[in-house]
């Protein structure tokens, strides 16, 4: 990690245990967990640290992290290899894997064993908490069926969507566009990857169909259509979701 600070842990500011989203450490050196445990503390998460893929194991079963970080080696295995060890185990929690090797076929390997994201070293710590939370959002997301943002509540379940708490009409269309911003919450989602994502368009495709699901999820589900505050446009990129 560059410039990554000691930081003191935030004390008597900090939220409860109970409240805290746990990050299992998993690194045969034991300094890079202790260093990874102070930034962590600090911003909030409660670090579990694991030196053999036995100890991983035995807190992935006994404590249930909200989040794994893989760091090479690790009993004399590569991260690849520990990934699948762990998928193998049924680990539901997001995997991130931390490595000094940026060739193409180690990301690609590691994305296929099931790593969830893959950062190469050295990195800023601001990238690393800021891919942990955007990552742990989008797993609650997958594993809550019900999600509220504003006054509105989605039952992907039931397949309804409620706004203050009476059902509202929603078009196949504009349910998948939705479920699609929700689980891309605070991105910058162009026109392009949004058209490809939810109609299937090519990328060269021009049409005016997103700004018009767009505007009808707006009239529907926001509290002031004229002000949007969750259906967001970026001006000449495309939208941002923001819950």
């Amino acid at each position: 990690m560059e410039n990554c600070p000691v930081l003191p842990f935030k004390g008597e500011s900090s939220r409860n245990e109970e409240q805290m989203d746990k990050v299992l450490l998993l690194n045969g050196d034991t300094t890079g967990n202790n260093l990874l445990s102070v930034l962590l503390q600090w911003e909030q998460f409660l670090p579990i640290l694991a030196g053999t893929l036995e100890e991983a194991i035995h807190s992935i079963c006994l404590l249930k992290p909200d989040f794994v970080i893989i760091e090479a080696p690790v009993n004399s295995m590569g991260s690849v290899e520990v990934c699948m060890q762990l998928q193998a185990c049924k680990v539901k929690a997001p995997i991130m894997i931390l490595s000094e090797s940026n060739a193409e076929i180690d990301k690609v390997l590691a994305l296929e064993a099931g790593a969830d994201c893959y950062m190469v070293k050295p990195f800023g710590p601001r990238e690393l908490v800021a891919r942990i939370r955007a990552l742990l959002r989008r797993n609650k997301l997958k594993l809550d069926p019900v999600i509220h943002f504003g006054n509105v509540e989605v039952d992907r379940d039931r397949r309804t969507v409620t706004c203050y708490g009476q059902e509202i009409r929603i078009s196949p269309c504009e349910y998948k566009l939705l479920l699609f911003f929700l689980s891309n919450v605070n991105l910058a989602l162009t026109r392009q990857a949004l058209l490809r994502s939810v109609w299937g368009y090519s990328d060269d495709a021009n049409t005016r169909t997103l700004d018009a699901h767009v505007s009808r999820l707006r009239s529907k589900c926001e509290p002031d259509p004229n002000a949007p505050r969750h259906f967001v446009t970026i001006h000449g990129v495309g939208y941002r979701f923001l819950m």
